[in-house]
């Protein structure tokens, strides 16, 4: 059932996102573990368009918040604000009380303002004056970073990293799909015309329906010896969390049950790794200055962990 659901929402954000079939796997794929994503890549490739073809595709409530230096933290969640008719204080919602939130160019806020998700991603509610709320559900950030442009930046902290699930690139267009892009969107917006294909109560069913995808002992065992030897290269100061490890065991459930088996293989792990840790880990000085990248030190990991055969 995930499979087929899958395929036909792919089939629907292609309206608007040309092509990018992985991108979009992968996206639905942190949604089957309602996960969130960071998504790092130059202006225009369309990181915001790819965010709102998900949200209108999953019938989720949808909001945007643009990160700039002077954005608050009650910017974020909301406030409490006197009511002078009813003589009291009434709490309004920030554009975090969203199901699906495109955290824009997260990097250009302050520390203090960043952390006002942190709460919000990991325990799904926020508090605002000592009441705690909780958020809709399912619910889903989509950061965006700008990698070139670091000026008048604050880089993400790890324990903001380590609470995004996946980190995706989604690259430039090849020559057709370039082509395509103009013509489709010449004549109109495809994106005004999307329609929602499932309900978010139906996205609920599915995260649960992907905890069934069996993950034999062998294989959970290969995933937690990976996350181990990111703790142990030489060249990393800082290796996978145990959340990354939860993460990465996760995300190849939803990987296998979106290819349409209900069993993980090691190669969905190995699929699934560079996505999952890249961004979680640090590297050494040293390892800088050899130009040794996070992508190069996974690839070593992964390769250097044996695989679990049959039998």
């Amino acid at each position: 059932m995930i499979a087929q659901i899958a395929r036909e929402l792919r089939e629907n954000v292609q309206r608007v996102i040309v092509g990018k079939d992985q991108v979009i796997d992968m996206a639905l794929a942190a949604v089957l573990c309602e996960g969130h994503i960071l998504l790092e890549d130059v202006p225009g490739i369309g990181k915001t368009t790819l965010a709102r073809a998900l949200a209108a595709s999953l019938g989720c409530s949808f909001q945007r918040i643009q990160f700039t230096p002077d954005l608050l933290p009650s910017d974020v969640v909301g406030i409490n604000w006197f009511n002078q008719k009813t003589q009291s204080f009434e709490y309004r919602p920030g554009p975090v009380m969203s199901q699906v939130v495109l955290a824009d160019e997260i990097n250009r806020a302050t520390p203090r303002t960043q952390s006002a998700l942190l709460e919000a991603m990991q325990e799904r509610q926020v508090t605002v004056d000592g009441v705690t709320r909780p958020l809709p559900r399912p619910f889903l950030v989509l950061a965006t970073q700008n990698p070139v442009e670091l000026e008048g930046t604050f880089p993400l902290p790890e324990a903001q990293l380590d609470r995004f699930l996946l980190r995706l690139e989604i690259g430039y267009p090849s020559v057709q799909e370039e082509a395509a892009i103009l013509e489709r969107f010449g004549a109109s917006d495809p994106l005004a015309d999307l329609e929602p294909l499932v309900t978010p109560e139906d996205v609920m069913a599915l995260q649960q329906e992907r905890r069934g995808v069996r993950v034999e002992e062998s294989v959970r065992d290969y995933v937690v010896a990976v996350a181990r030897a990111t703790r142990e290269h030489p060249d990393l100061d800082l290796g996978a969390s145990p959340r990354a490890t939860l993460g990465l065991y996760q995300v190849s459930q939803a990987w296998a049950a979106i290819q349409g088996r209900d069993y993980v293989l090691p190669d969905d792990v190995k699929a699934m790794a560079p996505h999952v840790l890249t961004h979680r880990l640090m590297i050494s000085p040293q390892a800088q200055l050899r130009g040794r990248r996070a992508a190069d030190l996974v690839r070593d990991v992964v390769e250097g962990v044996p695989v679990p055969v049959e039998g």
